[in-house]
């Protein structure tokens, strides 16, 4: 078995999907109405992983997401080159900060932001040994 994509539930998948775009790169590589209503975004990040952004079918109702700390799916991370650029970006663009920047003693950091319809993003930095 191997990685496939991940799909976000959105509630303006193509204001989300710019988002994306705007903070991470994704690009789009598919945009459909698809027959049960929603509209389906297939986006493409730097590094090749699918991720899938769609809205509510016809007459569904989503619950909300939370950016809560959770059991499932808890969040996604990415890693940066340059953690505080990438962070104040990610603040620009909206991102509400949920866990203050952490540096470990091995000098990795780490923060968590929310992202568009909660979804919690962890942002990491790697020192070069």
């Amino acid at each position: 078995m191997k990685f496939h994509h991940l799909h976000l539930k959105a509630r303006d998948p193509e204001q989300t999907a710019d988002w994306y775009g705007r903070a991470f790169g994704f690009t789009i590589t598919e945009k459909i109405r698809r027959p049960a209503g929603d509209l389906f975004i297939a986006c493409k990040t730097a590094d090749g992983t699918t991720v899938v952004i769609s809205g509510e079918k016809t007459g569904e109702t989503l619950a909300p997401g939370s950016a809560s700390t959770r059991f499932g799916l808890e969040h996604f991370a990415v890693a940066s080159d340059d953690f505080d650029r990438d962070l104040a970006h990610l603040k620009s663009l909206g991102a509400a900060v949920l866990d203050a920047p952490v540096t470990t003693p091995t000098g990795i950091r780490f923060a968590f932001v929310q992202g568009p319809d909660d979804v919690r993003i962890e942002l990491m930095y790697f020192p070069k040994a």
